[in-house]
C-alpha cells in the first residue's frame, strides 16, 4: 500500500510509520503545520504541534529513510478546531478540541488530500485497533484513544491504518529505542496545544473579552460570588470558583450548569452533578445498536452501563448508575465490550 504517515513528532507517530515501513508499505511523512503564529506554540511536553515537534518529525523521516513534507493546514485549524473551541465555550458547552481536530483535520482534510495525491491510506501513531473496519479499544487501557476517534465515519476509518493498538506504551518506547528514533524517550503532550500557558480562561478572555455575572447557590438562589466570564467554567469544576459566600455546611460546591445569555454560573453540593440520564445529539452509527451497552462520556472517564432510546434526531441515554459531571458538548460514546457501536454529542 502507499501509505501517508502523520508525523506529530512524538514516539507514537514515529513507531507507527516504522512499522509500516517494515510491513513492506511505501510511505511518506508529512508533519501539519497547524498555527498562523509559530511562535506561540508551547515548548517541551504540555502540548502537541510545537517547533520541537517539527524538528523531530524531520529528524524520523530521516532516520526511516522516506520523503517528508510540511502541510500547511493553520488557516483551517484556526476555523475548524480554535475558533469552535472559543465559540463552544461562549455558548456553555465543553469543548474536545482533540476530538473536533481528529475529525475535521487529521482524518478529514488530510485524508481527504492524501486520496486525491493517490495514497491508499493515513497511518497515525492513535492508541486504538481498528480491524475491517471495526475500531476497538487499545490494548493499553490507560493510552486507549478509541474515544476520540469515535467521531470518525466508516469511509474515514476505511482510510486509517492503526499499527499501534495491540502495543502498550511502554513497548512503543522500547520499539523506538530498538529503531534508533529519537523521540523514545520524548515525554507525552497533554493539555490543549494552542493555548501556549495553558491558561484557558485567560485564553477565552482574550477572544471573549470581560462579561461579568453571578455566582448562584443551587440550593438558596443566593448570590455567592462574581465572575469576569461564565464561558470559563465548566460542570463538574471546583477550583476558581472565589466564591464570597461559604456553604453553610462547609462542604465545597461545584459548579452545576452555566448559563451564556443571563451569564449565570450555578453552584452546588457534589451529589447534585450526579445524571441518571443523558440527552445526546448528531448520532453516528458503526454497528447496530444492542438493548443495552456501555457509555463513556469524558476522555478516560468512567463507564456506564446504559440503555439507548430514540429522542428525536438524537439519543436518550438511561444510566444504570449515576455519571457526576456530564457537561453539554462532550462526546458519547457507546461500547459493546471493546468495540465501539457509535459516538454523539451529550446536549
Amino acid at each position: 500500500m502507499r501509505l501517508l504517515a502523520a508525523l506529530s513528532g512524538g514516539v507514537d507517530s514515529a513507531v507507527a510509520a516504522a512499522l509500516a515501513v517494515e510491513a513492506g508499505h511505501d510511505v511518506t511523512g508529512v508533519h501539519l503545520a497547524l498555527s498562523t503564529s509559530p511562535a506561540t506554540l508551547r515548548s517541551g511536553s504540555r502540548g502537541c504541534c510545537s517547533k520541537e515537534d517539527a524538528r523531530d518529525a524531520s529528524r524520523v523521516a530521516d532516520v526511516l529513510g522516506i520523503p517528508y513534507y510540511v502541510w500547511d493546514f493553520a488557516e483551517q485549524f484556526r476555523a475548524d478546531v480554535v475558533d469552535d473551541f472559543v465559540a463552544e465555550y461562549a455558548a456553555g458547552r465543553t469543548p474536545n478540541p482533540c476530538l473536533r481536530c481528529n475529525e475535521r483535520i487529521k482524518f478529514t482534510a488530510v485524508l481527504d488530500r492524501a486520496l486525491a495525491l493517490g495514497f491508499d491510506a493515513v497511518v497515525t501513531g492513535h492508541h486504538a485497533r481498528l480491524e475491517h473496519g471495526v475500531l476497538s479499544r487499545s490494548a493499553d487501557a490507560g493510552k486507549d484513544q478509541s474515544y476520540v476517534l469515535a467521531v470518525l465515519t466508516p469511509q474515514q476509518l476505511a482510510g486509517t491504518v492503526l499499527p499501534l493498538g495491540h502495543l502498550t506504551k511502554a513497548r512503543v518506547r522500547e520499539l523506538a529505542a530498538e529503531r534508533g528514533l529519537g523521540v523514545a524517550d520524548k515525554p507525552d503532550s497533554h493539555d490543549v496545544c494552542f493555548i501556549a500557558d495553558g491558561d484557558t480562561a485567560g485564553f477565552l478572555r482574550s477572544h471573549l473579552g470581560s462579561q461579568p455575572g453571578p455566582v448562584v447557590d443551587a440550593l438558596t438562589g443566593a448570590v455567592v460570588g462574581a465572575h469576569d466570564g461564565a464561558y470559563g467554567y465548566t460542570v463538574g469544576q471546583r477550583r476558581g470558583l472565589a466564591l464570597s459566600v461559604p456553604a453553610a455546611d462547609g462542604r465545597p460546591r461545584y459548579v452545576l450548569s452555566v448559563e451564556p445569555v443571563s451569564r449565570t454560573v450555578t453552584v452546588g453540593p457534589g451529589e447534585a452533578l450526579d445524571v441518571h440520564e443523558v440527552r445526546c445529539t448528531r448520532p453516528l452509527l458503526h454497528a447496530p445498536l444492542p438493548a443495552s451497552c456501555a457509555v463513556q462520556l469524558r476522555a478516560h472517564g468512567a463507564v456506564h452501563d446504559c440503555v439507548v432510546r430514540q429522542d428525536g434526531d438524537g439519543w436518550r441515554l438511561s444510566l444504570a448508575t449515576p455519571a457526576r459531571g456530564v457537561a453539554p458538548g462532550q462526546a458519547a460514546v457507546l461500547y459493546d465490550g471493546d468495540r465501539v457501536l457509535a459516538s454523539a454529542t451529550s446536549a
